[in-house]
């Protein structure tokens, strides 16, 4: 093996590689703009194909790694220009998806906003594994040509444009939620990229020293203090979401169950609102669509929601039947058996 191909003069080419990744300039300023625009429009067109094409055109990557070598190598001066560079991208992030947003305030939300307001346990852990990812193929010879494709996985453009979005339709709490996911994959994918550097042996503090162990876990304190606090909010968080899909689930079973009394009748539709209140608990409204021939009495609809499971969050249950009549006729008349009515002629 020539010395330019060495492991010494290949971590040094990843250093400069890094370094380079780091560097406020117009096409860094240019290629996150475009990624805010490409991903604003997919998150209203509410396309997961056109966000993931925003995923692959941003470059806020760059600066994350950059702070996760400069601690490794202890590196002030890489470590203020990443934050700096992370800053001025992020700031034309928003201010592009800003813009776009109240130019188009009257496109309501998307399901794809909608999903990156809730972030988990889960989002934790899938950024620590992609930013350990992407870490390891920049660091592996073989591996580089995938640092395009690890950066899908590592997203931080989309739901930071979620967050912006959601903050220029008046929806604080949705985009406190959208920005934390941000948050939370920006320190992830930091701390991830930094251990990889550490246990490949980009641990260098000069020429004649190594970084510790111990010099590692002080230089990340940070870092390693801000995920285990997000680590126990994500799992409330995690804990929250199961138990709100379980009651949802059981609520929709135990109606379809009771549904079965009157002959032909079916639930087309659920849906689930939790109405806030500042003296009570709240509320939980069950808003189901019920077709068939036979209507529900105002009685039933009580005898139904004193069965159904009690909201995790403590909020009063209110179930509400929007009924449509239907009706399967043939030549000997009216029939009932057909619960799904229309789908088995």
């Amino acid at each position: 093996m020539s010395d330019s191909f060495s492991p010494d003069a290949w971590k040094q080419k990843v250093r400069d590689d890094i370094r380079g990744g780091a560097e406020l300039n117009t096409p860094f300023i240019l290629m996150n703009t475009l990624a805010a625009t490409i991903a604003s429009y997919g998150l209203f067109a509410n396309s997961p194909a056109v966000i993931i094409g925003a995923m692959i055109v941003a470059m806020l990557l760059g600066p994350i790694t950059g702070v996760a070598l400069s601690l490794v190598d202890s590196d002030m001066k890489l470590l203020l220009r990443s934050i700096a560079t992370l800053l001025a991208g992020s700031i034309s992030v928003m201010a592009t998806a800003f813009v776009i947003a109240l130019l188009h305030k009257d496109i309501p939300i998307t399901n794809e906003i909608l999903v990156r307001t809730s972030p988990n346990l889960i989002d934790l852990m899938i950024a620590l594994a992609g930013g350990a990812a992407g870490a390891y193929a920049s660091v592996s010879p073989r591996l580089s040509v995938a640092f395009v494709g690890v950066a899908i996985a590592t997203a931080l453009v989309p739901p930071l444009c979620s967050a912006v979005i959601l903050f220029a339709h008046g929806e604080l709490s949705l985009g406190l939620g959208a920005f934390l996911l941000t948050f939370t994959n920006m320190v992830a994918i930091q701390f991830a990229c930094s251990l990889v550097f550490w246990f490949t042996g980009f641990r260098r503090v000069s020429h004649r020293s190594e970084l510790s162990l111990l010099t590692f876990l002080k230089r990340n304190a940070v870092s390693i203090t801000i995920l285990c606090v997000l680590a126990v909010f994500l799992t409330g968080s995690l804990h929250q979401n199961v138990s709100r899909q379980l009651f949802e689930s059981n609520a929709r079973f135990s109606l379809a169950r009771e549904m079965q009394q009157f002959a032909g009748n079916y639930v087309a539709e659920a849906r689930f609102e939790t109405q806030a209140s500042t003296d009570t608990p709240g509320r939980t409204i069950f808003r189901a669509v019920v077709r068939g021939p036979l209507e529900p009495s105002a009685d039933d609809v009580r005898s139904m929601e004193r069965k159904l499971p009690s909201p995790p969050d403590g909020t009063s249950l209110e179930l509400r039947v929007r009924f449509v009549k239907t009706v399967v006729i043939t030549r000997d008349g009216h029939i009932f058996e057909d619960v799904k009515l229309g789908t088995e002629e």
